[in-house]
């Protein structure tokens, strides 16, 4: 069960993140310009992190400060300063955490979102809008996709067309469930051997999968009521997608 839910500046298609909220209680967290998603639609986060460089003036104005501050709450991953901030739509009221970064820093926007919800006791984080027209952005949040997993902690990528983890060695994937019709897997950091898939369109009998390769495992198909993915080493991304 998902319990916190990122929003990124990225590429949002309204439609499909309207839906996924209303379809998952969550912890909501605005990271930097995913904030200007919630304002569009009147919605509140339950925590806004970034630098703020990139928001337009209505988003700068929703984070004056006028109630609570504090300038001495410094955080290890890069926060100059936080306070709370009571904001509300209509008759809904909300306590707002507001996270301060400095510009310079070491980490993006996302990833100190992800690391404030890890710090917080997260557990199953799904990040939107983390797709878009810079593919170096989509590259770097697959990373976080493997820092979140060396802390026990899964993370997934959606957008309306796509839905991006990392699989586990055994995972049972249930067609029922799918996200899309096709399925696609590929080695992050390294060959992913032992590569085992079974219920699929295209199965694999412990086969060494790199980098150069990696076309084989794309646009599978499951085909079975449950498919079952196993391997002996290595990363593996699974991206399920639909046109």
């Amino acid at each position: 069960m998902i319990d916190t839910i990122i929003v990124s500046g990225g590429n949002i298609h309204s439609d499909f993140a309207l839906d996924f909220l209303k379809k998952n209680e969550a912890c909501l967290i605005a990271a930097d310009k995913g904030l200007e998603f919630f304002l569009e639609h009147q919605l509140l986060p339950d925590a806004v992190i970034g630098d703020f460089d990139s928001l337009s003036e209505d988003g700068k104005k929703f984070l004056e400060i006028y109630e609570e501050r504090s300038m001495d709450s410094e955080i290890s991953y890069g926060g100059m300063t936080e306070w709370k901030l009571q904001k509300g739509f209509g008759n809904e009221k909300k306590e707002i955490k507001v996270i301060r970064l400095r510009p310079e820093k070491d980490d993006s926007d996302t990833q100190s979102a992800m690391n404030y919800a890890i710090q917080n006791g997260a557990k199953r984080i799904t990040i939107l809008g983390a797709t878009g027209n810079r593919v170096d952005h989509l590259m770097a949040n697959f990373g976080l996709l493997v820092l979140a997993k060396n802390q026990g902690v899964e993370v997934i990528l959606a957008d309306q067309y796509n839905y991006m983890k990392l699989v586990s060695d055994g995972e049972i994937i249930k067609k029922s469930e799918q996200f899309g019709k096709y399925i696609s897997f590929f080695p992050l950091g390294g060959d992913v051997t032992g590569l085992t898939l079974e219920g699929f369109k295209y199965s694999l009998d412990h086969y060494r999968l790199t980098t150069a390769d990696s076309g084989l495992t794309v646009s599978n198909e499951i085909v079975s009521e449950k498919a079952k993915v196993t391997y002996q080493s290595g990363t593996l991304l699974m991206i399920m997608s639909r046109d």
